[in-house]
């Protein structure tokens, strides 16, 4: 097996759950290592085992597992992972979850609610983890439900960039919020599209009723300009593919959907694919089925990133200057 040392020989151990092996070898590729080879299996009652076929005593463990539907599988597998390496000695262990578990739960909206996106942070420690990598929290408050350090990474260069390949004119792009609560994010897009001006788009939401947000009109001049709507995560798609009727009907010329994480429950797909928007662009920090896809779909690799901010940890560096000093 290959793998990484540095002067001080200390060593690293990429490991890897089923939920998106692809995801794990192409860090590993852009690492120049291997994912360590491991058993797992689910027993016929829903129990999951995980053994990991080499030693990893004193080694670096980065833990990779993406968190799809069913997501309380992946998590099992995940917190299970992690204490099977503290219990075979690993030196360190530094969770690499993507797309984080139960992030829209950060906050309680009514009495007698969970918080339950602070549960998997407590979960992640008592597992046995050190360290914790995500890429585009639902909000930034996240970040201080683990005890210890947090690595914050943003796709936000990664998809801002490939707008720009995309539009003719960056001077005629306004970036869109879907809500008042990410007009900080909306900043950052602004920033990095040339200065673009803002927009965002008023809506409602019943807190009794999952997955459904009605958009109700949009606030700034989106009126022949083209719209970039932006947003950390798509789930059924209901709530976006609202928003680009509105800013349709407010004379967008045109529209192109911008998230980090694919979610992408049914009937998300048929909704993003007929919605009107030229383009629907998203990273892969979850896996996509074939059912998931679509026309006008566009599907950008996270694992760069990430493989860069394994790398700045391993050699104990600055993985905030990935970002020129930014952070969320």
């Amino acid at each position: 097996m290959t793998e990484i040392t540095n002067p001080g020989e200390k060593k690293m151990a990429l490991v890897s759950g089923r939920a998106h092996p692809e995801l794990a070898e192409q860090i590993a590729a852009e690492l120049g290592n291997e994912v360590l080879p491991s058993s797992a299996y689910t027993f016929a009652n829903g129990e999951t085992y995980v053994r990991f076929e080499e030693s990893v005593r004193g080694k670096d463990a980065f833990v990779i597992q993406s968190h799809p539907a069913p997501i309380n599988d992946a998590m099992m597998e995940q917190l299970i992972m992690i204490d099977s390496l503290k219990r075979a000695s690993a030196r360190s262990i530094t969770v690499v979850s993507p797309f984080y578990p139960y992030a829209r739960q950060d906050k309680k909206h009514k009495g007698r609610e969970p918080i339950s996106a602070r549960l998997m942070s407590d979960l992640y420690k008592t597992a046995g983890a050190d360290r914790l990598m995500s890429v585009d929290l639902h909000t930034a408050q996240i970040q201080g439900f683990f005890d210890g350090p947090v690595d914050h990474l943003m796709a936000i260069p990664l998809l801002a960039d490939h707008i720009k390949s995309r539009v003719d004119d960056v001077n005629n792009v306004t970036v869109v919020s879907p809500d008042t609560g990410r007009v900080r994010v909306a900043e950052q897009w602004a920033e990095l599209l040339g200065g673009a001006p803002l927009a965002f788009v008023h809506k409602t939401r019943d807190v009794n009723v999952p997955n459904q947000a009605v958009s109700k009109t949009v606030v700034g001049d989106v009126e022949g300009r083209v719209c970039v709507l932006i947003d950390d995560m798509i789930d059924t798609g209901g709530t976006i593919a609202g928003a680009v009727k509105v800013l349709k009907d407010r004379g967008a010329k045109d529209v192109i959907i911008a998230a980090t994480h694919a979610v992408f429950s049914s009937p998300a797909a048929e909704r993003l694919g007929s919605c009107g928007a030229s383009e629907v662009v998203v990273t892969n920090t979850l896996p996509l089925r074939e059912d998931q896809m679509f026309d006008n779909l566009t599907v950008l690799s996270i694992a760069p990133l990430i493989a860069r901010a394994i790398k700045e940890v391993f050699d104990e560096g600055s993985v905030t200057s990935l970002f020129n000093g930014r952070s969320n």
